[in-house]
């Protein structure tokens, strides 16, 4: 097909469109990785690319949440620079879980201004894990901070979370990255994969070698939502870091920062080779 023929059909498609969306962004899961994801908006923000609906799972939840109510992604990042792991969670006698997590609930609580999904200043859908069901749960209204909790919940770590009767854990179980939820109301959709593929070195603590079999897990079902982006945006190096290093969050928001804007930077270059 030629590239006149391409052009035209391109924006035959885009006349009659019915999509709601113009623009979605879908970020993955990845604990304290999911900085990166904050680096990437600012990028995007500097590229006059805002998205017009948002999913999240886990740290995209917390990320896009933030975001949605209106915070800038530098404010984000301040947000996380000095929470730490050990003060945000309290070990417990096993009950569903080693640790609670009350502390960063009310960290994070004070911090959103948006109580509902409907208070948020764009769209946003966040994805939990159904652990009674064994399905994933896509959440779109009602109460925020409760489902954005869920949402983060690893499993072992942390006890399950109740929300209308039902326990619930990490949408990453299932669905680590949530492109295939919004991929039908958006015309463009950018992904951010804060967990990719990589199998890197670790520390054979009982800790790391729970959270490397889950990653492979969570990264694992990643894969065909990979496929469903317009433009994907996957920081390598991010694997370097564990998902519970908290104090190198201000180096991962910069990390996703720069790896955006090489990719942003090498895609104009690419589209101004192909006008010329």
């Amino acid at each position: 097909m030629s590239k006149i023929k391409q052009a035209k059909n391109a924006l035959l498609e885009s006349l009659f469109s019915t999509k709601p969306y113009k623009i979605g962004i879908a970020l993955s899961g990845g604990g304290i990785k999911g900085m990166c994801h904050a680096g990437v908006l600012k990028a995007l923000e500097e590229e006059g690319i805002k998205p017009d609906i948002i999913s999240g799972v886990s740290a995209g939840a917390i990320v896009g949440a933030l975001y949605a109510d209106g915070y800038s992604p530098d404010e984000i990042a301040d947000i996380f620079e000095h929470v730490e792991f050990r003060k945000m969670t309290k070990l417990q006698v096993p009950d569903g879980g080693f640790f609670r997590t009350e502390r960063f609930e009310k960290y994070l609580g004070s911090k959103l201004r948006a109580k509902t999904f409907e208070d948020l200043k764009i769209p946003l859908r966040i994805v939990a894990t159904n652990l009674d069901k064994g399905e994933s749960t896509v959440f779109s209204s009602g109460k925020l901070l409760s489902v954005i909790m869920a949402s983060s919940t690893i499993p072992i770590l942390f006890s399950p979370r109740k929300i209308n009767g039902e326990n619930y854990v990490d949408g990453g179980v299932l669905k680590n990255f949530p492109v295939s939820i919004i991929r039908d109301e958006c015309e463009n959709l950018i992904g951010i994969n804060a967990s990719p593929l990589v199998a890197d070195e670790y520390k054979k603590s009982i800790l790391n070698i729970a959270m490397r079999t889950y990653h492979f897990m969570f990264k694992a079902n990643s894969l065909a939502d990979k496929e469903l982006c317009d433009f994907l945006i996957e920081p390598i190096d991010v694997e370097n870091y564990d998902t519970f290093e908290t104090e190198k969050s201000r180096e991962i928001f910069d990390l996703g920062y720069k790896t955006a804007r090489k990719m942003i930077d090498k895609r104009k270059r690419n589209l101004k080779m192909t006008k010329n």
